[in-house]
């Protein structure tokens, strides 16, 4: 594949990005942007949290988003990547819990927890997602690959994009998670 053709194939991506609610209704993607936009607001104003999880390029960009949505919309942020944190975790009650378990003891009602897998089938991040839903935080979700993922089928807000390999999957949830930041 040369240069254009992969710029065409992100594009393409992320012009069939499907946006979701809660019950599996397809929403119109500014008006999921626009949903996820209000709750960091009302998190921002009752100062509440924002969470950020993912594994890999997916845990780097947590931290990157984190930072950049703390910074540029005045809210606060965590996000899961301390070393000794997530060893300990993952030791002690099982890798599936390391973002769980810090979870349960921090979200309260409507806080927001934005979870990123490429292939949304993650054991961390569908258990951090399903915390943060009894706990009664709201769950985004940013995934790819399979359509019917597991994440994509737990979260309040749901922006999956339709590719199958990992590059494509990771650049379109950085231009995802950019767009969010920059509605700030």
């Amino acid at each position: 594949m040369n240069w254009t053709n992969s710029l065409r194939n992100i594009s393409q991506i992320l012009e069939n990005m499907i946006v979701t609610d809660a019950s599996g209704e397809v929403l119109v993607v500014d008006a999921g942007f626009e949903k996820a936009v209000d709750w960091i607001t009302e998190c921002r104003q009752d100062k509440r949290r924002i969470y950020f999880v993912g594994n890999g390029a997916s845990a780097s960009m947590a931290s990157h988003f984190s930072a950049d949505l703390a910074k540029m919309a005045n809210v606060p942020t965590e996000v899961f990547t301390d070393c000794a944190l997530l060893t300990a975790t993952g030791n002690d009650f099982g890798y599936d819990q390391s973002f769980a378990f810090p979870l349960r003891q921090r979200v309260v009602e409507n806080e927001v927890l934005i979870a990123i897998s490429s292939s949304g089938n993650s054991p961390n991040t569908v258990e951090a997602v399903k915390v943060a839903k009894k706990l009664s935080g709201r769950t985004v979700t940013v995934t790819a690959m399979s359509q019917d993922n597991t994440m994509r089928s737990l979260g309040d807000l749901n922006f999956y994009l339709p590719t199958e390999t990992y590059g494509m999957a990771e650049s379109g949830h950085a231009v995802v998670l950019h767009h969010l930041i920059d509605l700030f």
